[in-house]
């Protein structure tokens, strides 16, 4: 037995181990990246020519076999062309660390302040039951979604999310989506649930709101124009009747990340202590 042991953990084991974890964890990455879109789908039409090539190999289809290896060499350049936004958003991701590691520290502070500004507007168009339909993007991507929107690219501000939902105008209809802590799109149009067991009194924009969480772990906020009530839906859950004080909470504990403290005996802690230090003699002289 402990030869047996001895021989397991040798650190070509050890090697082998860290290889498949890398391999399954860009997988998943990738996969979270895809969710959502239509990428899915022809990610399933892919698993379909695989699955017929290896039942033709395996009952000795030669003329199905040859058929399947012809549709996949072409498929390579294809899949680069289909999957083109996809690949880019990767890219970009990957160019700027959020892919595999997330800097926390200016982070938590434009998190806090998107969760400030969607307060002042929930607060606003709550008492004045103004109908609003607003979607945060989470890991899952939403640019199927975003495609059907008005394209804004704005900073997130209270003042812009109550005007955009102001009743008569022309960016009222239809959701709000924000991605990387900015308005991507509004007027944007969402799947609706077909879930029996929402309640018949929501309207459309519940409906939205459920169907997106469905798909997608994107968190959606609903202010009802009829009742001003507050929802927000979340992993297909839809939590209603919530005070401030219980969407505060929630969008803080889903939206902003837990504020690391530096190392103080880290390069850049060092060097930030130097710099400090430095511009304080300069303002005393």
């Amino acid at each position: 037995m402990r030869t047996y042991l001895t021989n397991l953990l040798t650190w070509s084991t050890l090697i082998n181990l860290v290889d498949i974890l890398v391999v399954w964890y860009v997988i998943y990455r990738l996969i979270m990246l895809v969710r959502g879109t239509k990428a899915v789908q022809l990610l399933k039409g892919v698993f379909v020519i695989a699955a017929i090539k290896i039942i033709s190999w395996f009952l000795q289809l030669k003329t199905v076999g040859y058929l399947t290896d012809l549709v996949i060499t072409w498929s390579v350049p294809a899949l680069v062309i289909i999957f083109q936004p996809e690949i880019r958003r990767g890219l970009e991701h990957l160019g700027r660390g959020s892919l595999i590691f997330r800097s926390n520290n200016n982070q938590h502070e434009v998190e806090v302040r998107m969760v400030k500004e969607l307060d002042k507007a929930i607060q606003y168009m709550s008492k004045r039951r103004i109908g609003a339909l607003m979607t945060i993007q989470k890991s899952t991507g939403l640019e199927d979604y975003i495609e059907t929107g008005i394209p804004l690219d704005a900073d997130i501000s209270g003042e812009l999310l109550i005007n955009i939902f102001i009743p008569n105008t022309p960016l009222h209809d239809g959701a709000v989506i924000i991605r990387d802590n900015r308005i991507a799109v509004a007027a944007a149009y969402l799947p609706l649930s077909d879930s029996n067991l929402i309640p018949k009194e929501l309207g459309t924009r519940h409906r939205a709101a459920v169907g997106i969480s469905e798909v997608t772990d994107a968190l959606t906020i609903v202010v009802s124009e009829e009742t001003g009530e507050v929802t927000i839906t979340n992993n297909n859950n839809l939590i209603r009747n919530l005070t401030r004080d219980d969407y505060m909470k929630f969008l803080t504990a889903q939206l902003v990340p837990k504020e690391e403290a530096p190392n103080p005996n880290s390069v850049v802690s060092f060097f930030s202590r130097r710099f400090k230090s430095r511009k304080k003699k300069e303002g005393k002289q």
